[in-house]
């Protein structure tokens, strides 16, 4: 009767294995005591768990290299430039158009049949309503700021008298702009950078000063005034104007001088 030597070593379970050596099967990774068996008590004692291990040893074996292969593959994806492409289902396909009536949009490409729309071309310029009174024309429009109007948008960069006081001018100093720019009393900026000063009356200021400004507020002129300050106005930009403007400009003053001497006299 033939023996079984069954010999066990402590490895892991990648390098289990069995192999037959003559008339003894060696198994590895499989803790069992060696014994020698024969006949039936070989198939009934060894034969049935020895399958079943050596089955886990190769299945173990078999997935832990599907997880290397898988990690490789997963890698050489990630870090290669010749695969990259865009996420599955962010692209969409373009529409074939002219391509045949079964592609469903062959004749007319999803133009129509007629009219301007169906012509090549940019097509008509937004708000065209095919010539009757369009939209943005019909309704009112609003007046001032909001409806963007020049009528509504500020001439001046405002301050008060108040503000002026606080800031602690001394006697003979000059306010302008700049200066109130300077010391942090106001900070125009965009379109109000280019516009000038106008004084309010809204304070009270004693000290005397030299105050230049586009413009003054009723009251700030009378309040300044009586304060002792000196008032300089200072002119806005002028505009362009074509030479035959100005000699025109030049006639019509003349001939309305002329005129207004008339009527006086």
């Amino acid at each position: 009767m033939a023996s079984l030597v069954a010999a066990t070593t402590a490895v892991s379970p990648l390098q289990g294995g069995c192999a037959f050596q003559g008339n003894a099967l060696s198994v590895k990774g499989i803790s069992t005591s060696s014994a020698f068996v024969t006949g039936q008590k070989l198939q009934k004692c060894v034969t049935l768990p020895l399958r079943k291990k050596v089955a886990q040893v190769v299945k173990a074996q078999a997935q832990a290299q599907a997880t290397a292969e898988l990690e490789v593959e997963e890698v050489s994806e990630r870090f290669r430039l010749g695969n990259l492409s865009p996420q599955p289902g962010s692209r969409k396909r373009n529409k074939r158009k002219g391509r045949g009536i079964a592609a469903g949009q062959g004749a007319s490409c999803g133009f129509g049949m007629r009219g301007q729309n169906s012509r090549s071309g940019s097509g008509v310029r937004p708000g065209f309503e095919g010539g009757q009174m369009p939209l943005y024309r019909r309704l009112p429009k609003l007046k001032g700021i909001a409806g963007g109007m020049g009528a509504g948008l500020p001439k001046f960069v405002t301050v008060n008298l108040g503000d002026i006081a606080g800031v602690g001018f001394e006697e003979g100093e000059e306010v302008s702009l700049e200066s109130l720019v300077s010391r942090r009393v106001i900070n125009p900026s965009g379109r109000e950078a280019r516009l000038r000063l106008k004084i309010l009356g809204d304070g009270e200021l004693e000290t005397k000063l030299t105050i230049k400004a586009g413009s003054f507020s009723a009251s700030a002129r009378e309040k300044l005034e009586a304060a002792g300050c000196t008032l300089v106005d200072v002119p806005g930009r002028k505009k362009w104007l074509p030479a035959s403007y100005s000699k025109n400009q030049a006639r019509a003053d003349e001939y309305f001088a002329k005129k207004r001497g008339e009527s006086s006299s």
